[in-house]
């Protein structure tokens, strides 16, 4: 539901009391919404309460053996008055906040999450990583490190310059100026990248990554716990530049480099919000490359999408599905008990 994110205009956060009594009268059997939509300042926001009303006809018929929803993190109090009503139903039921990077998605997306079940007890899945990988311990392997992007989109695994430059008039659906559709990258243009190995921890300054005012400073995840693949730094003849992502065009955007897992990526009423920028590593003068727009091929790895993922529609409609997709990889960590499965690496081998 796009209206409740921080990328819209979360009109839908001033109709919750709306949506609340939605809920309680559907679960009671009456549908009132058609009444209460006059007092939406945002007509989608009956749209919250729409599974009530699924829940109730289906168990009127035993049905359904588990539920599981997703949403951004401000539903969380909707779901908590959905979980009282299904556990007056019979249902064992948990939600919470989940973050996607805890289970191997290469980003820090944090989502509300509501999962219920008849037949077994409701409860988060296991995180298998963490900021900071752990050691092996009294009860077997501690949690992997997150997922960086770099690792996830296979930067450094090859020689192949990135990230790639897009030739046309941007992911909105513009022209583009090559007729064959062709891309070019950074190894076509001035910057002539290339990825290199990174320095040994002792090598690694200790400084942290100072961002804009209000904002966060840290280390480098690489200081912590140095990656054990190249490192994504750009390197041409005069300079060389880190690469970072920034999650949208806003003035508290997200910015991560790319031995980091992304910050959640925005994308629906823009086009495409999220570009790669390049920061000097050096201290000389040369030209920093400009801004480089996120492809929907990266955008979906960094969802956990196969990279040959058929999405539909122009550049704006399959960035605006990326972005309200659940990540499958967090998906099967919720879903697997319901589904009687045990997770392998074969689950989550990405088409190359």
């Amino acid at each position: 539901m796009q209206r409740r994110s921080r990328a819209g205009k979360r009109l839908g956060l001033l109709d919750q009391d709306v949506v609340h009594q939605a809920v309680a009268d559907l679960a009671a059997g009456r549908d009132t919404r058609s009444k209460l939509l006059a007092a939406c300042r945002d007509e989608r926001s009956l749209l919250a309460a729409e599974p009530m009303r699924y829940l109730y006809a289906l168990t009127a018929v035993g049905e359904p053996e588990w539920v599981a929803m997703e949403e951004v993190p401000d539903v969380l109090p909707l779901w908590k008055q959905y979980a009282q009503i299904l556990r007056s139903w019979g249902f064992s039921v948990w939600c919470g906040i989940l973050n996607s990077a805890d289970y191997g998605v290469p980003q820090t997306r944090r989502r509300a999450i509501l999962v219920a079940s008849r037949v077994r007890t409701a409860e988060p899945p296991t995180p298998t990583h963490a900021q900071v990988a752990e050691p092996e311990g009294l009860f077997g392997l501690g949690r992997t490190r997150w997922v960086s992007m770099a690792e996830a989109l296979g930067w450094g695994a090859t020689d192949r310059p990135v990230p790639t430059v897009c030739a046309g008039g941007g992911p909105g659906g513009g022209p583009e100026p090559f007729p064959s559709g062709a891309r070019k990258t950074l190894s076509d243009a001035r910057a002539r990248g290339t990825w290199t190995a990174p320095p040994a921890v002792e090598d690694v300054a200790l400084k942290p990554q100072t961002r804009e005012a209000g904002r966060i400073a840290r280390h480098d995840a690489r200081v912590d716990n140095p990656a054990t693949g190249p490192a994504p730094t750009c390197t041409g003849r005069a300079s060389h530049w880190t690469w970072s992502l920034r999650s949208n065009n806003q003035t508290n955007a997200t910015i991560r480099t790319v031995s980091e897992p992304a910050g959640t990526l925005f994308f629906g009423h823009r086009a495409n919000e999220c570009t790669w920028i390049a920061t000097p590593a050096g201290n000389d003068d040369a030209p920093t490359p400009a801004p480089i727009r996120i492809t929907a091929a990266e955008a979906g790895l960094l969802q956990t999408f196969p990279a040959d993922y058929p999405w539909a529609g122009n550049k704006g409609q399959q960035f605006s599905q990326i972005g309200n997709a659940v990540p499958p990889r967090l998906a099967a960590h919720i879903l697997a008990p319901h589904l009687d499965r045990t997770l392998t690496t074969d689950d989550f081998t990405l088409a190359a």
